[in-house]
């Protein structure tokens, strides 16, 4: 009996020294997951309170006749930036119809025909490289090719700048999207006797295309909201754009021209551009992450 008692001494301290351990364990995780899930939601906040405050300062100007009218003089009230929504528009267009195919044909070689070699090395080097650069450099550099040229800044060369941005963007995404396409399909294709291009054109890329899809949205986002590059290469112009090798106007530069004028109604014209400018930018992440999505179901 005695000994059944010195025994159960020791376990009961044993127990009470283990629950203290788990009730301080418990309390160390909750603290730490209480930590982490407050400064998540701190870093929403930058996001938050931007958002807030474009819609709030940008809602009572927009109206439909801001998208069909020219903007005003300096000092007068009325008009809107047409011309900005369709230079932008053109420019975006012109450096996708660049880009995209360029990064996609090189992801395809560097992927498919040549992983290993010297150029395709060089080329995943200088794509990741090109991410990194400062966006003015691309426009320095499209300034340099295009408007020196050509003698004029022009919706060209804004699509030329746009293009080297969007090209990194697409081909390093469109590399991954054909990694991701099972190794089985393309043996099980060359069992069916088709060639390497075959391969490629009728198993490989359609697999891929949700993913290379997606890249190519993010690539338009992130041209469409670029300043540096467009100003250098695109100036800006006040009326519609009648001819690409003339300057063009854009959102982004716009709103960077308005926001230092000391008029009101230019001020709050340029947060109305940037509400715009936001709503479109956020429309295409969220489209690109839709597709992406239901391509990988």
């Amino acid at each position: 009996m005695a000994t059944d008692i010195s025994t159960a001494v020791p376990r009961t301290r044993a127990l009470r020294v283990e629950d203290q351990y788990s009730k301080l364990r418990l309390l160390w995780n909750t603290s730490w997951t209480v930590i982490c899930v407050g400064l998540s939601f701190l870093t929403l906040v930058p996001l938050f309170s931007i958002v807030y405050l474009v819609v709030e300062k940008g809602v009572p100007l927009l109206k439909p006749e801001v998208f069909t009218q020219l903007p005003p003089a300096p000092g007068l009230s009325g008009g809107g930036f047409g011309n900005a929504v369709q230079g932008t528009a053109i420019m975006v267009l012109i450096g996708l119809l660049i880009s995209t195919p360029l990064g996609i044909l090189s992801a395809v070689y560097i992927n498919e025909y040549s992983p290993k070699s010297k150029l395709a090395n060089a080329v995943r080097f200088v794509a990741k490289l090109l991410t990194g650069i400062p966006s003015i450099i691309c426009g320095v550099f499209a300034f340099s090719v295009v408007v020196l040229a050509t003698g004029t800044a022009s919706a060209i060369a804004g699509g030329t700048a746009l293009a080297v941005l969007a090209l990194p963007t697409i081909l390093l995404t469109t590399e991954q999207a054909l990694l991701g396409v099972p190794k089985s399909l393309r043996e099980a294709s060359y069992g069916l006797g088709a060639t390497k291009l075959q391969t490629v054109m009728r198993v490989v890329l359609p697999n891929a295309l949700p993913a290379i899809m997606t890249g190519v949205m993010l690539a338009t986002a992130r041209a469409a909201g670029e300043t540096a590059p467009v100003l250098f290469t695109a100036a800006f112009n006040q009326y519609w754009l009648r001819s690409l090798m003339e300057p063009a106007g854009s959102l982004a530069v716009l709103i960077y021209n308005f926001s230092t004028l000391p008029y009101s109604y230019q001020v709050q014209m340029a947060w109305t551009a940037s509400l715009v400018l936001l709503a479109l930018v956020t429309a295409t992440n969220i489209t690109a992450q839709l597709v992406f999505s239901r391509g990988r179901r």
